[in-house]
C-alpha cells in the first residue's frame, strides 16, 4: 500500500492542497508597542489585526502602549498591519527587570519603559560566572579565601 500512496499522491489533485495546509505558521505571541491616545486608536488598532488571518486573541493596554498578539501569524505582517492604521509601530522593546543581569547599564535602563521592565539590549558587562572574572576574585581584597601573600 506505501508505493500505491506515493503514486496516488501524483495524481491526486487533492493531495497538493493538503500538503500546504501541512506548513501552517507555529502558534506564537507578537507584542507591539503602539502609541494609543484614545479608545478610537485603541479600536482601530485592535481591529485591523482581529480581521487577520490565523489571529486567536488581541490584547489592548493601552497604559502601557502595548498591543499583544496570538496566533498562527506573521510577526512582520501584524506589523504592518498596525503601521497601517497610521500609527507608529515597533516590536516590544522592553524585557521584564529581573531577567537582566545588570538593568542600568547605559542604554538598557529607559525612564518611558513601563515599571518593572528595561530595554532588550546586549549585556555589555561580562557575565559573573565567566572565569576571567573567578580568576581575578581569587586575588580580591573582597574575597576572605584570597591568596594571603598578597
Amino acid at each position: 500500500m506505501g508505493a500505491l500512496d506515493y503514486l496516488s499522491n501524483f495524481f491526486n489533485a487533492t493531495s497538493t492542497r493538503s500538503r500546504s495546509r501541512s506548513r501552517r505558521k507555529p502558534m506564537q505571541t507578537v507584542e507591539i508597542k503602539v502609541k494609543m491616545d484614545c479608545d478610537g486608536c485603541e479600536r482601530r488598532v485592535k481591529n485591523s489585526v482581529k480581521s487577520m488571518k490565523g489571529v486567536k486573541s488581541v490584547e489592548v493596554n493601552r497604559k502601557q502602549s502595548r498591543v499583544t498578539v496570538s496566533g498562527n501569524v506573521d510577526p512582520n505582517k501584524v506589523l504592518k498591519n498596525v503601521k497601517g492604521t497610521g500609527k507608529r509601530a515597533e516590536f516590544w522593546p522592553y524585557i521584564p527587570y529581573n531577567l537582566v543581569s545588570y538593568p542600568y547599564v547605559t542604554q538598557a535602563y529607559d525612564k518611558r519603559a513601563p515599571a518593572g521592565h528595561v530595554k532588550n539590549v546586549v549585556q555589555a558587562v561580562a557575565a559573573p560566572n565567566t572565569t576571567d572574572e573567578r580568576i581575578t576574585h581569587l586575588f580580591s581584597d573582597d574575597n576572605p579565601n584570597a591568596c594571603s601573600i598578597m
